[in-house]
């Protein structure tokens, strides 16, 4: 059950939010608040001790406070600071997080710099008849969340609670 639950719950909310991110520049609280609850079910019964479960929360609690002084500062969205702190406690304080965090910061570039060209190009994409949101040119800002969860997909199979799922399988 917590395999299963393990397997589901951390892709479906990463895809949630960057499919939402993407054509409404809103990443909706239900998904971080499901990540949040989730992890605090499925991690005992993944076979996490309670100090460890606690590292999770500490690599949280010190992502939400890089996110909290970003969003201070207007460089980072709310949804996304929400979103980027509940999937690092599914990565807590080893390995796993600083990949998870360089893959995010990544492609988070690349789509940066995708979305400058796109909006660089707006009349011509627009008359070519591609479906694009059109968000993408109107919003002042980028959907970061698709890069959350892309990074999230690409360092999950290193995350702890995949491993342990991965454990219990074989």
């Amino acid at each position: 059950m917590a395999g299963a639950a393990i397997f589901v719950i951390f892709p479906l909310c990463l895809a949630i939010a960057a499919f939402s991110d993407l054509f409404t520049m809103t990443i909706p609280n239900r998904a971080s608040a499901i990540l949040l609850g989730a992890f605090i079910l499925v991690a005992p019964l993944a076979g996490l001790s309670l100090p460890l479960i606690g590292m999770h929360f500490l690599a949280g609690v010190i992502v939400f406070a890089v996110c909290f002084v970003l969003f201070a500062l207007n460089i980072m969205g709310g949804g996304d600071a929400k979103l980027l702190t509940a999937s690092s406690v599914w990565f807590g304080l080893n390995s796993s997080l600083p990949e998870f965090l360089i893959y995010v910061s990544f492609l988070g570039g690349v789509l940066t710099l995708l979305i400058l060209a796109m909006r660089s190009q707006e009349n011509t994409i627009l008359a070519s008849g591609l479906p694009v949101p059109q968000l993408l040119f109107t919003a002042k800002k980028i959907p970061y969340g698709i890069a959350i969860g892309l990074g999230g997909f690409l360092a999950y199979p290193s995350s702890p609670l995949m491993q342990a799922a991965f454990a219990q399988v074989h």
